[in-house]
Protein backbone atom coordinates (compact mmCIF):
# COMPACT_ATOMS: atom_id res chain seq x y z
CA UNK A 1 0.00 0.00 0.00
CA UNK A 2 2.71 2.45 0.89
CA UNK A 3 4.26 2.01 -2.56
CA UNK A 4 1.11 3.56 -4.05
CA UNK A 5 1.50 6.59 -1.76
CA UNK A 6 5.27 6.69 -2.38
CA UNK A 7 5.84 6.21 1.35
CA UNK A 8 3.74 9.22 2.37
CA UNK A 9 1.47 8.83 5.37
CA UNK A 10 0.27 12.43 5.62
CA UNK A 11 -1.83 14.12 2.92
CA UNK A 12 -0.52 17.28 1.25
CA UNK A 13 -3.63 19.16 2.42
CA UNK A 14 -5.35 18.69 5.77
CA UNK A 15 -8.03 16.03 5.48
CA UNK A 16 -10.17 15.14 8.47
CA UNK A 17 -11.50 11.60 8.80
CA UNK A 18 -15.07 12.96 8.91
CA UNK A 19 -14.68 14.90 5.65
CA UNK A 20 -17.13 13.76 3.00
CA UNK A 21 -15.92 12.67 -0.42
CA UNK A 22 -17.82 12.42 -3.69
CA UNK A 23 -16.72 11.42 -7.17
CA UNK A 24 -16.07 14.35 -9.51
CA UNK A 25 -17.09 12.29 -12.51
CA UNK A 26 -19.84 9.83 -13.31
CA UNK A 27 -17.56 7.96 -15.72
CA UNK A 28 -15.47 5.01 -14.61
CA UNK A 29 -11.75 5.67 -14.33
CA UNK A 30 -9.73 3.81 -16.92
CA UNK A 31 -6.87 1.39 -16.47
CA UNK A 32 -4.39 4.27 -16.65
CA UNK A 33 -5.27 4.93 -12.98
CA UNK A 34 -4.11 2.72 -10.12
CA UNK A 35 -6.58 0.20 -8.76
CA UNK A 36 -7.05 2.15 -5.51
CA UNK A 37 -8.04 5.32 -7.39
CA UNK A 38 -10.60 3.34 -9.40
CA UNK A 39 -12.00 1.75 -6.22
CA UNK A 40 -12.28 5.10 -4.41
CA UNK A 41 -13.95 6.68 -7.43
CA UNK A 42 -16.53 3.87 -7.56
CA UNK A 43 -17.21 4.06 -3.82
CA UNK A 44 -17.65 7.81 -4.00
CA UNK A 45 -20.53 7.77 -6.48
CA UNK A 46 -22.32 7.74 -3.13
CA UNK A 47 -20.99 10.40 -0.71
CA UNK A 48 -18.80 8.76 1.93
CA UNK A 49 -16.55 9.87 4.76
CA UNK A 50 -12.79 9.43 4.61
CA UNK A 51 -13.03 6.96 7.53
CA UNK A 52 -15.68 4.94 5.70
CA UNK A 53 -13.57 4.77 2.53
CA UNK A 54 -10.61 3.58 4.58
CA UNK A 55 -12.70 0.83 6.22
CA UNK A 56 -14.36 -0.32 3.00
CA UNK A 57 -11.03 -0.52 1.16
CA UNK A 58 -9.32 -2.19 4.10
CA UNK A 59 -6.43 0.29 4.08
CA UNK A 60 -4.99 2.33 6.95
CA UNK A 61 -6.60 5.73 7.46
CA UNK A 62 -3.34 7.54 6.65
CA UNK A 63 -3.10 5.78 3.29
CA UNK A 64 -6.72 6.59 2.43
CA UNK A 65 -6.16 10.24 3.35
CA UNK A 66 -3.10 10.48 1.07
CA UNK A 67 -4.88 8.79 -1.85
CA UNK A 68 -8.00 10.96 -1.50
CA UNK A 69 -5.89 14.12 -1.19
CA UNK A 70 -3.98 13.19 -4.36
CA UNK A 71 -7.23 12.43 -6.19
CA UNK A 72 -8.65 15.79 -5.12
CA UNK A 73 -5.56 17.54 -6.50
CA UNK A 74 -6.13 15.77 -9.83
CA UNK A 75 -9.82 16.74 -9.87
CA UNK A 76 -11.04 13.13 -9.58
CA UNK A 77 -12.98 13.60 -6.34
CA UNK A 78 -14.54 16.47 -4.42
CA UNK A 79 -13.87 16.79 -0.70
CA UNK A 80 -16.51 18.48 1.40
CA UNK A 81 -14.75 19.61 4.55
CA UNK A 82 -16.80 20.13 7.71
CA UNK A 83 -17.00 23.65 9.09
CA UNK A 84 -15.87 24.15 12.62
CA UNK A 85 -15.94 27.43 14.46
CA UNK A 86 -14.24 26.30 17.66
CA UNK A 87 -11.33 24.48 15.99
CA UNK A 88 -12.66 20.97 16.60
CA UNK A 89 -15.58 18.90 15.35
CA UNK A 90 -18.95 19.63 16.87
CA UNK A 91 -20.99 17.03 18.74
CA UNK A 92 -23.37 16.39 15.82
CA UNK A 93 -20.43 15.58 13.51
CA UNK A 94 -18.93 13.19 16.04
CA UNK A 95 -22.28 11.46 16.49
CA UNK A 96 -22.66 11.01 12.70
CA UNK A 97 -19.15 9.54 12.45
CA UNK A 98 -19.82 7.16 15.35
CA UNK A 99 -23.13 6.12 13.82
CA UNK A 100 -21.42 5.45 10.48
CA UNK A 101 -18.72 3.39 12.15
CA UNK A 102 -21.34 1.31 13.95
CA UNK A 103 -23.04 0.58 10.61
CA UNK A 104 -19.76 -0.81 9.25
Amino acid sequence: MYAVTRGRTTPSAGLAMEALVSSATSARLGLSYVREYRAISELCHQVRSVAEISALLGVPLGVARVLISDMEAEGLVRVHRPRSEAGGPDLATLERVLSGLHRL
